[in-house]
């Protein structure tokens, strides 16, 4: 007689979902959109495939330097790639990509961006890039804490009990 109470209870303090309402769809685990103004995605690619994603990251800055459109053009102003001097501890090239700023909602996918940007890309191309992953990238949307060239603004004077 309790089980059928808290089931019974359980079912009218549930929120209803009308039938006709679809949940939203998940979001793509591979998106590289940034949340804040600054953000970092971290590659480590294969040694074998290093002249694969070089090719695929200078055939993109060659579409990007080209292209006319507003928000791509400013994603790829602050958009830097670095390759690290030193592989990881499992010999894996390392790149970084400095987004500052990042534009809000701008997918950062290079295979994305080479799909909408490049007529005549070579079909091999995208798939050698997929394959030269040695690990999904990681993706670090980031918050100023401090910049290091600006003395820091003076903390708030300690508040008084009772003021």
């Amino acid at each position: 007689m309790l089980f059928a109470f808290v089931f019974l209870l359980a079912q009218a303090v549930a929120p209803q979902t009308p039938a006709t309402e679809k949940p939203a769809p998940p979001a793509d685990p591979a998106s590289s959109q940034f949340t804040s103004d600054a953000g970092l995605l971290l590659v480590t690619i294969k040694p074998a495939s290093l002249a694969d994603y070089e090719l695929v990251i200078q055939t993109l800055q060659e579409a990007l330097a080209r292209d006319t459109d507003a928000t791509r053009a400013a994603a790829a102003k602050g958009w830097r790639v670095f390759k690290a001097v030193e592989a990881d501890a499992k010999g894996n090239a390392i790149f970084i990509h400095v987004l500052l700023p990042a534009v809000p909602g701008f997918d950062y996918r290079p295979s994305l961006l080479l799909d909408e940007l490049v007529k005549e890309l070579a079909p091999e191309l995208l798939t050698k890039y997929q394959d030269a992953f040695a690990a999904p990238p990681t993706k670090l949307s980031l918050a100023e804490f401090a910049h290091m060239s600006v003395a820091p603004a003076p903390a708030p004077p300690p508040k008084k009990p009772g003021g």
